[in-house]
């Protein structure tokens, strides 16, 4: 007569098993954005002589890092290319931003666009060959060779196609103006979602990062002006709120350059894309 126990080991066994193997999967799973709860990216654009003088002396002094999307005409890298130099040198992202930060003009009555720069009477090799150019000064400034870009009035659509595909291999990601939320899983990494700031208060961009923090996603800011320098602005005592509390809140929240949260997000889709291979 078989012992009712001994019938009953192999099938307490393959449980205990599984339920050790689970317990171990849940110790060995990584934070989705480096251990934090959400990510931040502070991005600006335009290579602006505040972005020197009000930005960085602020950044550097918290310990924080951001991403600076510098057209390769911009008259403050022609005269201060040594502290955007030190800038980069200091962990902060140069960021692509073309060579003459063409944008629509006559198709979207934008008066201020000038006839040379716009973008309707670009070709697609020429809009390439800027974005290219614009790549190889920047690593001539910074020795880099990764980095995002970041589309010039978010037009992408030149002699009626699309020139995105096109860039892919280029950069590791590339931000528009579409305001939203970023998750890790599903953020097309060429169309990176990001909050346009003008005018805002300091306590509207907490907000912003307390629904990331939230929903568990990615928040990017978008600024030209800080404290002036540009028509799309937010005052610097604004801007500054919102540093200070990412500082006090660095143990929930990833502040990093967009170039190296972007990797860290290409990174989790490709693994996930490979676990799906697998369960194929």
């Amino acid at each position: 007569m078989k012992h009712p126990h001994r019938e009953l080991f192999p099938l307490t066994l393959i449980v205990l098993l599984l339920f050790v193997m689970q317990a171990r999967a849940q110790n060995n799973v990584v934070p989705a954005w480096n251990h934090r709860q959400c990510a931040v990216a502070l991005t600006y654009d335009d290579g602006l002589n505040v972005h020197l003088d009000k930005v960085i002396p602020v950044l550097d002094s918290l310990g924080l890092k951001g991403t600076f999307y510098v057209p390769c005409n911009s008259s403050s890298l022609e005269k201060r290319l040594p502290e955007w130099k030190s800038i980069a040198a200091h962990g902060h992202e140069l960021g692509n931003h073309t060579l003459f930060h063409p944008c629509n003009g006559k198709s979207k009555s934008r008066d201020w666009v000038k006839p040379e720069y716009d973008l309707d009477t670009y070709t697609i090799a020429r809009i390439l060959d800027e974005i290219r150019l614009s790549n190889t000064m920047l690593n001539a400034i910074d020795g880099k060779t990764k980095r995002t870009f970041a589309y010039t009035c978010d037009d992408r659509i030149v002699e009626g196609v699309s020139y995105v595909d096109s860039i892919r291999n280029d950069f590791v990601g590339a931000r528009g103006v579409v305001p939203g939320m970023n998750q890790m899983n599903n953020t097309d990494l060429f169309d990176i979602r990001s909050y346009m700031i003008d005018r805002q208060s300091g306590e509207e961009l907490i907000e912003l990062v307390k629904t990331a923090k939230t929903e568990g996603a990615l928040v990017v800011f978008l600024f030209h002006g800080v404290g002036g320098g540009h028509a799309i602005n937010v005052e610097l005592a604004e801007h500054n709120k919102l540093l200070r509390y990412l500082k006090n809140n660095e143990q929930d929240i990833w502040v990093a350059p967009l170039v190296e949260i972007s990797s860290h997000i290409r990174e989790f889709q490709h693994s996930q894309s490979g676990q799906n291979v697998l369960k194929k």
